[in-house]
């Protein structure tokens, strides 16, 4: 195959990442590592660390816009970045010395874990009666605007958010992902913060988690920028018209369709992993 040939093919792919992973919320990075391992043969720490790339650019243009906006609590994403910067270079230490066999079954775990998020009913878990001692030392309770106004909300269990955090930064540096799923679950089940503050919030961290995982990526030699530079164009190019077709379209069907992708493409990477095959 040649450059040129292997870069179009990389561009268009990571573009429709990019699309379908803004029309779902799971990101273009559980599309474009398997597009890269599975279906190029590219080696899974070259392509995570090209994955790492492009979630930084994303993240950096859609968090811009949710901050503007009001929604992102910037107090509780900085709080919490404490824990998933720390624990994603941990994940890249891992990932230095477990075999590549391994992460490529990890990431798939992780695939078929996203799957599940992304097909779970969101349900409003805020309570403004009672918030933690925490939350209040450190100021992390806020507001967000509705259709029906400025609404408040308060912040809970901030330590086991905290301890979630660890956890998702932690695969963050190991698979190049932003682990979004995993910071909700930390701020939307334990925290009971608004889930769309949640999701907010969750992205302006994934930039800078991945931003702590790209430095340790980049000394090791793993960011090839032959492959990271098609990949970052067309993710953010696939992510910004599909950020514009959401507010237009109903998505419900195609994060089924989507879901059942990924899981095919989880069960695909878990068997190589497995059979030594990655």
């Amino acid at each position: 195959m040649t450059v040129l040939l292997f870069t179009l093919i990389v561009l268009v792919g990571a573009f429709l990442a990019g699309l379908l992973g803004s029309l779902t919320g799971l990101g273009g990075g559980v599309i474009i590592i398997p597009l890269l391992n599975l279906g190029l043969g590219v080696d899974i720490h070259y392509a995570i660390g090209a994955s790492i790339i492009s979630v930084i650019a994303t993240s950096s243009g859609s968090a811009a816009a949710y901050v503007k906006e009001g929604i992102t609590n910037v107090r509780i994403g900085m709080f919490l970045e404490i824990a998933t910067t720390a624990s994603a270079i941990v994940g890249v230490i891992i990932a230095t010395y477990i075999k590549a066999d391994y992460i490529v079954v990890i990431f798939g775990l992780i695939l078929l874990f996203s799957a599940v998020m992304m097909l779970r009913k969101k349900v409003d878990h805020s309570n403004n009666e009672q918030t933690s001692v925490l939350a209040n030392y450190f100021k992390l309770n806020g507001s967000y605007p509705t259709e029906d106004g400025v609404k408040q909300y308060a912040v809970h269990r901030v330590l086991g958010g905290f301890a979630m955090m660890f956890v998702a930064g932690t695969l963050s540096g190991l698979l190049g992902i932003g682990s979004g799923a995993l910071k909700v679950i930390g701020m939307d089940n334990i925290m009971r913060i608004p889930f769309k503050v949640s999701t907010t919030t969750s992205n302006f961290m994934i930039g800078v988690t991945a931003a702590a995982s790209a430095l340790v990526y980049l000394h090791k030699g793993q960011i090839d920028p032959m492959i990271a530079m098609p990949v970052t164009i067309g993710v953010i190019t696939g992510a910004t018209l599909g950020a514009k077709i959401l507010i237009k379209t109903k998505t419900d069907k195609l994060k089924v369709v989507f879901a059942i992708v990924v899981t095919f493409l989880a069960l695909q990477m878990i068997y190589n992993g497995l059979s030594g095959k990655a």
